[in-house]
């Protein structure tokens, strides 16, 4: 058996590290998602309580809060596995480097300036569902919204999986090592920059998924994993655009008969 070298042995711990970091992060926001979803199902509960009361009353500052923290750990929870292939990457390269006296750039800045972008995405989302509960369009406890919005959000999100930005963005989300060389920046702060531009891109692939959240139910967490496995399929598998166009004709479908049954 050939003996492993020093620095493969290094670049196998790097993975390992990394991996299991983004396993324990991903797992803990799925987790809390879950205790949600739980604990908004009993019946004697004053979480309960406070979420039922949440959907029939107007939003104070507390609501928004929790609101904008629920969606911060949904975009954790599937957004963090399906970067899993960069992030990797990024360990390996930048062990390559400091092992040829390169600047080393630590991989945690990068998964931030990541899920800044989410982050943000989730102020969006909170204040379109702020929206939506202000204009009694959703129509059930765990959020999800009429009919009619929900169709036409399944139009819209359809009609984006064949268009040249969700395109141009995926092919970025799909091609992890020439993103890292291109876009490499040396430091913590480039680091940072780098997260916020590979995060720029999958938002610009994914946001249209994401509202289809407000379809099934912003808290339905088997509705969570199906879009985020769908998300991560799209990424990795050798066909992935044409696994996205296809799944826009389905959208498309489906939106077109959650329409037509709110009309007959």
């Amino acid at each position: 058996m050939q003996p492993v070298r020093p620095l493969e042995a290094i670049l196998r711990r790097d993975r390992l590290i990394v991996f299991a970091a983004l396993v324990l992060m991903a797992a803990s926001a799925w987790a809390y998602l879950g205790y949600l979803v739980w604990d908004m199902d009993r019946d004697d509960n004053s979480g309960s309580m406070f979420m039922a009361m949440s959907q029939v009353m107007p939003w104070a500052r507390i609501e928004f809060g929790l609101t904008f923290f629920m969606w911060a750990v949904m975009m954790m929870a599937m957004m963090v596995p399906t970067a899993a292939p960069i992030l990797l990457i990024f360990a390996v390269v930048n062990r390559r480097r400091f092992e040829h006296n390169q600047p080393f750039v630590p991989t945690g800045m990068f998964l931030l300036g990541y899920l800044i972008v989410w982050f943000a995405f989730a102020v969006l989302a909170t204040g379109i569902q702020w929206g939506l509960h202000q204009a009694a369009l959703l129509s059930t406890m765990k959020g999800s919204a009429i009919p009619v919005i929900g169709g036409v959000i399944l139009l819209a999100a359809g009609a984006f999986q064949w268009t040249s930005v969700k395109n141009a963005c995926l092919t970025q989300c799909r091609t992890p090592m020439g993103f890292i060389m291109t876009e490499w920046r040396d430091g913590s702060k480039g680091a940072l920059i780098m997260g916020l531009s590979h995060g720029k891109y999958c938002l610009g692939c994914c946001w249209f998924l994401m509202g289809l959240m407000f379809v099934a139910g912003v808290m339905n967490v088997l509705w969570m994993a199906v879009v985020a496995l769908y998300i991560l399929v799209e990424k990795i598998v050798p066909a992935g655009h044409w696994v996205g166009r296809v799944a826009g004709v389905g959208l498309i479908g489906w939106g077109t008969w959650t329409l037509f049954r709110v009309v007959v």
